[in-house]
């Protein structure tokens, strides 16, 4: 097998004046190579991806068509809107999105301690944060159904849970819960492609992907908001509750085939 392609061995051997030429092209597949070949995702992360983003678009699209119209997965709306709200001296609003804030924070901390590590690996605890993302979630129903502003608290710190929970894989970024990030990045990727640079494709596939997911949430939670409801999280809750209780198995078995071993 070539570990080098034919112009980066001519680079070494080339008279001092066409070195410069050579070893751009040598640069330039080395860039491409690791960009396309440093993320190896399995196809757990993808379904993952997908699954956990699909999730995501249900449960803010409910928070929008709710009676507070508020967003659940993602803060920066509800930080322009604190923002406004303070200038207002509103304080039932400052209290309300303050709040919001506050519970995302915290399920995200408690993501992070639960989980230890924000390198997205095999093998640690996601299966209780998965668990306590459903149990959150089906909390929020009947909260949401008396209007009770604890009902997004809940959500959203499930959605907190959920965005810490899956950070990185291989050095590349992964959220979940929000897709601002992912559509900047798809547009440098297609910046880069029409000036002839190197485009990490399988991390352009993945923002995608997350991407697609999300907006399927919303489309599908959409729809089942108009049938039932704030009892459409029962759909999400059923979902992560028991992808977390399969993972939780999982991993059991895994420790128990490693210690017997």
């Amino acid at each position: 097998m070539k570990l080098y392609p034919d112009y980066f061995i001519a680079a070494c051997a080339a008279p001092t004046g066409t070195r410069v030429s050579l070893r751009l092209q040598a640069s330039s597949y080395g860039r491409q190579h690791w960009q396309d070949m440093g993320i190896q995702l399995p196809r757990w992360v993808w379904v993952g991806a997908g699954s956990l983003a699909f999730v995501a678009g249900i449960v803010n699209v409910v928070g929008y068509l709710g009676f507070e119209h508020q967003a659940i997965t993602h803060l920066t709306g509800t930080t322009s809107l604190l923002g406004a709200a303070i200038t207002a001296g509103d304080t039932r609003a400052i209290l309300r999105l303050l709040g919001v804030v506050l519970a995302f924070v915290a399920g995200a901390m408690a993501s992070g301690l639960i989980i230890q590590d924000s390198t997205l690996r095999l093998g640690r605890r996601y299966g209780v944060v998965l668990t306590i993302e459903a149990l959150l979630l089906a909390a929020a129903v009947p909260l949401f159904e008396r209007q009770m502003i604890a009902g997004a608290l809940f959500a959203a710190a499930a959605c907190g849970l959920q965005n810490a929970m899956a950070s990185t894989y291989s050095g590349s970024l992964i959220r979940t819960s929000h897709v601002t990030g992912l559509f900047t990045d798809l547009g440098i990727a297609m910046g880069h492609a029409l000036r002839g640079m190197p485009v990490a494709r399988r991390r352009t596939a993945l923002c995608a992907l997350v991407i697609c997911g999300f907006l399927a949430g919303g489309i599908v939670g959409a729809w089942l908001y108009k049938h039932f409801g704030y009892r459409t999280l029962y759909f999400p809750a059923v979902l992560t509750g028991g992808a977390g209780l399969a993972y939780a198995g999982y991993r059991q078995r895994t420790l128990w085939s490693s210690q017997e071993k």
